[in-house]
């Protein structure tokens, strides 16, 4: 932790994800219909922004900002050259922009953009931004003084889509890193001098291995308790673990999966699937012994052995949860939907049956 108190890290949550993306207009209408997000704004030419395209669209506390480049130069085109579709931006709100920023690059973290203030009819937002593992970044907002939709310099946007099912995502639970061999201590000395997070829970390659492959993990949470960060790193196994192979295909560090929440995920996956999102499948052996696992639970194990639904539980209750196939070509950002009954796990008794699932997908792809 920080050696003093910091006012604006002991404030932070996660405010929003930007994915840079070859095609954001594309994208963006993936993500209304196939996931059941509503268009919110854009930003481009039209009003006043050149070089990129940028479209936001929410559901409920969730938004996502798709930005592509209008021309074959400049960050955003190399970055998506190098990494295909991914995270650029993990995007976190704050009480003081500028005292977070001072805080943090005080504890070491490498600063990107100095607070800057930004307004229009609508009010004034400060931002600021740090650079994290990889080419990752996250922006400090601070938009208490805001009564806009989205930002200055984006204006309204509303688009005709085809009408989907809803899905009920609700809001980031975790944002999941991978780094290279070795690194994971490192990024989590950062995240706690930097930023003020602290370790929440490890895991070692014991905990999170297979036949073939094992992988380490560390999950570092804010001073608030809203954003957590969980750091993955490869470890020794007979084959290539998933981490090697997202290293591969990213081109380094970054954001692997996002995990969101949903209050009902029986209903969200199958609003999902409907909507033509695919979703990693479990054996049906899992389920045989599940009840002896987790002991009751409210759902109907037939329905989550039908949906493919993992449980796992721990002292304060249990959990739900199902990860999405990648998202794009590139075996790289994936989805994980989760729902909390009481537990604050991420899924430790889950490890071995969707690292097995998983596995079977890099089969298939020439990966493993």
């Amino acid at each position: 932790m920080t050696s003093r108190r910091s006012p604006g890290l002991e404030t932070l949550e996660f405010d929003h994800l930007e994915l840079w993306v070859g095609n954001a207009k594309q994208a963006a209408h993936y993500y209304c219909t196939a996931f059941g997000f509503e268009p919110l704004a854009y930003a481009g030419p039209e009003t006043g922004v050149r070089g990129r395209a940028s479209y936001v669209v929410r559901q409920n506390d969730l938004t996502l900002v798709l930005t592509s480049a209008l021309g074959a130069d400049g960050p955003v085109a190399e970055h998506v050259l190098r990494h295909g579709d991914g995270v650029r931006d993990v995007a976190l709100r704050t009480t003081d922009a500028r005292e977070a920023y001072g805080a943090a690059v005080a504890g070491g973290a490498r600063g990107l953009l100095e607070p800057t203030v930004s307004e229009d009819a609508d009010g004034t937002v400060v931002v600021a931004q740090i650079g994290t593992y990889g080419d990752t970044v996250h922006t400090i907002v601070e938009r208490s003084a805001y009564r806009g939709r989205w930002l200055p310099g984006f204006q309204p946007w509303s688009a005709v889509m085809p009408t989907a099912q809803r899905v009920g995502l609700q809001r980031i639970d975790h944002c999941v890193g991978n780094v290279g061999w070795g690194e994971m201590e490192r990024w989590c000395d950062y995240y706690a001098k930097a930023l003020g997070f602290s370790q929440l829970v490890s895991f070692d390659d014991k905990d999170i291995s297979t036949e073939y492959t094992a992988l380490r993990s560390k999950v570092m949470q804010s001073a608030s308790g809203k954003v957590k960060m969980p750091i993955n790193e490869p470890a020794e196994g007979l084959k290539r673990s998933q981490i090697e192979e997202y290293l591969d295909f990213y081109g380094g560090a970054g954001i692997q999966h996002v995990a969101i929440a949903t209050d009902d995920i029986a209903a969200t996956v199958r609003a999902l699937r409907a909507n033509g999102v695919e979703l990693l499948e479990t054996p049906g052996t899992y389920y045989d012994t599940l009840g002896e696992r987790v002991g009751a639970i409210e759902e109907d194990v037939a329905v989550l052995r039908e949906l493919s639904i993992l449980v796992d539980k721990d002292d304060l209750g249990y959990m739900l949860q199902i990860f999405t196939k990648p998202l794009q070509d590139r075996p790289t950002l994936f989805f994980e939907i989760i729902q909390r009954r009481g537990s604050l796990s991420f899924g430790k008794g889950n490890f071995k049956a969707l690292f097995v699932s998983i596995e079977q997908e890099q089969a298939k792809r020439g990966n493993l």
